[in-house]
C-alpha cells in the first residue's frame, strides 16, 4: 500500500470517528496469512483510499490551523478595506503554507509512529492507522475549549472520558472547529480596532472641514494601507498566527 493510501486511510479514519468502528471494519475484511501484514483486503483498501481522498480537503479546511488562519486573513483584508486584494487564491495559498509548517511536527510524528512500523511489517494496517491518528488527536486536544467539549458530550449523550486523550474524534473534531471559530473571531475583532480608529478620525476630519460628498472610506484606505506597511503588518500577523500554535 503506497504512502498516499496511509494518509488517505487516516483521513477516512478521522471521518469514522470512534476507533472501534474502524477496528470492526478492518476485522470484517479478508485477512491475509501473515498477521503482521495488512489485515485489510484490496476492496477495503480501495474504499479507504477513495474515502480519504474525498474527505481530505474538508479535513484540511476544518481540523487544522487552516481554519483559524483563513478567518484572520479575511478579517484583516476587510479591516484594511481592500475587498479583493490580496485575492482569495493568494490568501488560501499563504494559509496552506503556514498550515503545513505548523502541522509538520505532528505529521512527522504520525508518519514515524504509523507508516514506518507498517512499512517494516511490525504493525498491521489497522494498528498502524490507530498509531498514526494518535498525534493528530493530541494536536486537536491542545486547542479545544472544555466548554465546547462539554456541550457536545451533553447533546450527544456521551459519557465523559477519564482523560482528554480518550475523546472520540466525533466529539473532538466539531469541538475543535467551534473553538477555532471563536479564536479566529476574537483575533479578527482585535485587528479591526486600530483601523476602526483611523476610519473614525478621517470621518470626523472630513465632516469638520465640510467634505461631505467624498466617502470617508475612500480617504481612510490609503492611511490604513500606509500604517499596515509601516508596521510590517504581514510579518506581524503571520508570525503571531504561527506562534499561537506553539
Amino acid at each position: 500500500m503506497p504512502r498516499t493510501l496511509f494518509w488517505a486511510a487516516a483521513a477516512a479514519g478521522l471521518s469514522a470517528a470512534p476507533a472501534d468502528l474502524l477496528t470492526a471494519a478492518t476485522r470484517a475484511a479478508v485477512p491475509v496469512v501473515n498477521t503482521q501484514q495488512s489485515t485489510l483486503g484490496v476492496p477495503m483498501q480501495i474504499v479507504l483510499l477513495m474515502s480519504g481522498l474525498t474527505l481530505l480537503p474538508v479535513l484540511v479546511m476544518s481540523v487544522t490551523p487552516f481554519l483559524r488562519i483563513t478567518l484572520v486573513l479575511h478579517f484583516l483584508r476587510q479591516a484594511i478595506g481592500t475587498q479583493s486584494t490580496p485575492s482569495n487564491p493568494v490568501l488560501i495559498g499563504l494559509a496552506l503554507f503556514l498550515t503545513f509548517m505548523i502541522m509538520q511536527p505532528t505529521l512527522q510524528k504520525s508518519y514515524e509512529e504509523g507508516w514506518l512500523p507498517y512499512e517494516k511489517q511490525t504493525l498491521a494496517s489497522d494498528a498502524a492507522l490507530k498509531k498514526g491518528l494518535e498525534p493528530i488527536r493530541g494536536f486537536l486536544v491542545k486547542y479545544v475549549r472544555e466548554k465546547d467539549v462539554q456541550m457536545l458530550l451533553e447533546v450527544s449523550h456521551t459519557p465523559a472520558p477519564a482523560t482528554a486523550g480518550e475523546l472520540e474524534f466525533r466529539i473532538l473534531m466539531p469541538a475543535y472547529v467551534l473553538s477555532e471559530l471563536k479564536t479566529g473571531f476574537q483575533i479578527g475583532a482585535m485587528l479591526f480596532l486600530p483601523f476602526l480608529v483611523i476610519d473614525l478620525l478621517v470621518a470626523s476630519v472630513t465632516l469638520s472641514v465640510g467634505i461631505v460628498q467624498l466617502p470617508p472610506a475612500m480617504v481612510s484606505s490609503p492611511f490604513k494601507i500606509l500604517l499596515f506597511v509601516l508596521v510590517d503588518g504581514w510579518n506581524l500577523v503571520a508570525g503571531s498566527l504561527v506562534r499561537s500554535f506553539y
